[in-house]
């Protein structure tokens, strides 16, 4: 899962960004209301963290023309300003939830998820074959046995689960497991597609090399 993490405070921004990195999601993190802006125009992310009190641009400005794009990806505002008058008109511009600073980093996570859950509907399971995606949980299983995949690994077989029977861009692959501060090339892609064929064999879910296109997920034939 890709987060826009947002957020002024170094030590801050730091300590959430590791904590949502080391549970196998790709962080890009910024400290500009107008940079964020910036990345949310140019980039696709599956949920933004996002301060309100931020130099360049005010967070509720972000909110507000996220929103008048179309855009619904989940929005968690997280700030120390505080009072009834900013949580209300943050969600009245689209917020979909609210934490006051400070806030205890497991329930950011609990709120994150619960985002995520309501996002993916009522039916949060892919099932391809045997194997069955849980988009909540982010567990993935094989005849109810956990599939052992690396955080990268993961990050291509959501991608590709979000769009399953189409296929996928090597490039929109690239940026769902890098974040943009990190030096990779797009060849990397093949590497992780490579190992998530391997670990998916006899599950009943195929990827398949679409010529020019990308990649794509079904089930085997």
């Amino acid at each position: 899962m890709r987060i826009l993490l947002v957020e002024d405070h170094p030590e801050l921004c730091e300590w959430v960004a590791k904590a949502l990195t080391q549970a196998g999601n790709v962080v890009d993190t910024t400290d500009r209301g107008d940079h964020a802006e910036h990345f949310l125009l140019t980039g696709e992310y599956d949920a933004v963290l996002l301060d309100l009190s931020l130099p360049g641009k005010d967070g509720l400005d972000v909110l507000r023309n996220l929103r008048a794009r179309g855009s619904r990806v989940p929005v968690l505002i997280f700030t120390a300003r505080g009072t009834v008058d900013d949580r209300i008109k943050g969600l009245d511009l689209g917020a979909d939830d609210y934490l006051p600073k400070p806030f205890v980093l497991a329930e950011l996570e609990a709120r994150l998820k619960a985002l995520l859950r309501r996002s993916a509907g009522q039916n949060p399971e892919v099932r391809l074959g045997e194997l069955v995606y849980d988009s909540v949980s982010r567990l993935s299983t094989v005849r109810g046995t956990p599939l052992a995949l690396t955080p990268r690994e993961l990050a291509v077989l959501e991608a590709l689960l979000a769009r399953v029977g189409r296929p996928v861009a090597r490039d929109a692959l690239f940026e769902k497991i890098f974040s943009l501060d990190q030096d990779a090339r797009a060849e990397a892609i093949e590497i992780y597609v490579h190992r998530l064929r391997k670990k998916l064999e006899g599950s009943g879910a195929q990827i398949t090399t679409v010529r020019g296109l990308g990649y794509m997920i079904g089930e085997a034939t």
